[in-house]
């Protein structure tokens, strides 16, 4: 039977993953949009005396700047409507506007309204105000989680919100410019326990380096990358996309690893290990594994990206 996506996402099925992270964003998508904006603010107030969010660069910033400007000039009572709109997926200029943004710059958008709303320029949370039991059993629920959970549901809370980008048609999305990458002579090179094969070191190695065009050369033309709780992208040109605006400057420490021979001459590999990502820098490292099928030519066929269940399932390698 010839080897599909499909069947290369069940390679190493006992790898446990995250499962609590899609159940947490779930539940917060059900809140309404005055407790999900209410939980966002609790929620980074919280989270911000344990975790350091680094300020973000200007790259990102720079596409926020108009649409930040427009909602410093409003009322108290015109924000809080914007930010309920965004989180209510409404059909306004701002969210639109929101909608065609990357993560980061999304991010950073956040970011200078949590700032505003601490310094009083933008409309705060009432003194006082008590989330709503749902709301409170949310927070509660991310605070049950290490931190490199907790920071993947943050950004998510606030990365979905805005207009459907699928109903904005045909439409240009804003995202950072691509960095340049490390000069040869500033490059580390990977040691992972366990693990000699060069495409799989290619792999980490070219993307602490930034360098997604050859980071995409590894990959077969049919080839397919499964983030953490999606869908696989499949083909070369979604995922130098995916690199370019979802993995710059991330920092990959992989420990240990396991290779295996699988069907038809290809081989499959698990590493696990850690990433630092720039919003959060060497503070946090969230727990992850890496589950390669290298065809018979050395390129990848699939490689899943897994958010692990526990710190104890980076030593987890059996299959």
């Amino acid at each position: 039977m010839p080897i599909t996506i499909d069947s290369a996402r069940g390679i190493f099925p006992q790898t446990l993953f995250a499962d609590a992270v899609p159940a947490t964003i779930a539940r917060f998508k059900q809140l309404n949009a005055e407790d999900q904006l209410a939980w966002t603010w609790f929620a980074y107030l919280e989270m911000g005396q344990t975790i350091t969010v680094a300020a973000p660069g200007a790259a990102s910033m720079q596409f926020a700047e108009a649409t930040l400007e427009q909602i410093r000039k409003m009322t108290f009572a015109e924000q809080t409507q914007v930010m309920c709109d965004l989180a209510n997926h409404a059909d306004t200029p701002i969210c639109r506007t929101y909608a065609a943004w990357s993560a980061n710059i999304k991010l950073g958008f956040w970011y200078k309204l949590g700032q505003w709303m601490d310094e009083g320029i933008v409309a705060p949370i009432p003194a006082g105000y008590q989330l709503s039991a749902n709301a409170s059993a949310v927070l509660q629920a991310v605070r049950e989680l290490d931190q490199g959970q907790q920071i993947t549901v943050l950004r998510n809370s606030v990365v979905d919100m805005g207009f459907d980008p699928g109903k904005l048609g045909d439409y240009t999305k804003v995202t950072e410019p691509v960095v340049t990458p490390k000069d040869i002579s500033q490059r580390t090179q990977v040691t992972i326990e366990g693990i000699d094969n060069p495409t799989v070191l290619s792999y980490m190695n070219n993307l602490n380096a930034n360098d997604f065009g050859a980071l995409i050369e590894l990959f077969a033309p049919d080839g397919a990358l499964q983030p953490p709780f999606q869908r696989p992208i499949v083909g070369r040109d979604g995922i130098l996309q995916f690199f370019n605006e979802e993995c710059q400057n991330l920092n990959l420490i992989p420990e240990r690893g396991v290779s295996e021979p699988a069907e038809d001459g290809y081989t499959q590999v698990k590493v696990t290990g850690k990433v630092q990502t720039p919003w959060f820098g060497a503070a946090v490292g969230m727990n992850m594994a890496w589950r390669f099928l290298i065809n018979p030519k050395g390129k990848i066929f699939f490689v899943a990206i897994d958010l692990l269940a526990s710190p104890k399932e980076l030593l987890n390698l059996i299959r």
